[in-house]
């Protein structure tokens, strides 16, 4: 057997494809394609998408949490007002637990401005707000007094880093990622539509009607038909005489049985 050549079946191959998607496109109910770009202009006019809010909302947990854990053990080491004074005023490095709260409060600013603000798209602002924390905590572990100073030495550090490393997962697994492919579906739906409104619907049965046959329209058909019939020569010498038939005319004035043109 005589095989394609190589380029004839990509045409083929591509000629095919294309009316495929011309296919689909078609298959695609105009309603359902208004429906979703409204659904996605909806979300662009709330100028925030909800993950990204429960992003914010978390990071906003991560300083509460932090704050209320500060503040009581203010209150277990001998009351807020001795307690502040003496991890504020007289801030030291090696006891305080000040700085925790300090580095939660740094954390919320960052990521609400970038996140929140400025809706970020890029994973620099939580990479910068994680690599401080971790290696800040990390030192203050290593050199600190904290864990003399019961369980609020190792509650306090565990729960930031804790914390901070669950809003980078959650940002860099779920908020970039669903966004970018709601942006992606956006697009392809805008696509579409354009398509569909460019190419013509395709024809109904509707428009393909046509009416029940009248019995005026069925006899003079079968009229027509009989003519058809009668006119045909049936073969042989009796259409032969059929078509040499003489006038009335031609008896009179010449030869009997032939026609005028014949004498």
């Amino acid at each position: 057997m005589n095989h394609l050549p190589e380029h004839m079946e990509n045409t083929l191959t591509g000629s095919q494809s294309s009316h495929a998607s011309l296919r689909d496109i078609h298959s695609i109910n105009p309603a359902q394609l208004m429906a979703r770009i409204e659904s996605y202009e909806g979300r662009e006019k709330k100028g925030i998408s909800d993950v990204r809010r429960t992003f914010c909302l978390f990071v906003t947990f991560d300083l509460l949490f932090v704050t209320l854990l500060w503040i009581i053990e203010l209150n277990v080491n001998g009351g807020i007002e001795n307690t502040l004074k003496k991890e504020v005023i007289h801030y030291d490095y090696y006891s305080s637990y000040f700085d925790i709260f300090l580095l939660a409060v740094f954390r919320f600013k960052v990521l609400i401005l970038g996140y929140a603000v400025c809706r970020l798209r890029h994973w620099w602002a939580i990479a910068l707000t994680t690599a401080v924390t971790s290696a800040f905590l990390l030192a203050k572990v290593i050199l600190s007094k904290l864990f003399s100073q019961g369980a609020f030495g190792y509650v306090l550090p565990i729960i930031s880093f804790i914390l901070a490393w669950i809003e980078t997962w959650f940002l860099d697994f779920k908020v970039l990622p669903q966004e970018a492919e709601e942006e992606n579906r956006l697009l392809l739906v805008q696509d579409a539509s354009e398509r569909a409104a460019l190419i013509p619907a395709g024809l109904s049965d509707g428009q393909f009607y046509s009416p029940p046959e009248s019995e005026a329209g069925r006899n003079s058909s079968a009229f027509r038909m009989g003519i058809q019939k009668s006119s045909q020569p049936s073969g042989g010498a009796a259409g032969t005489r059929a078509r040499f038939v003489p006038k009335a005319s031609s008896c009179r004035e010449g030869r009997p049985g032939l026609p005028m043109w014949l004498q």
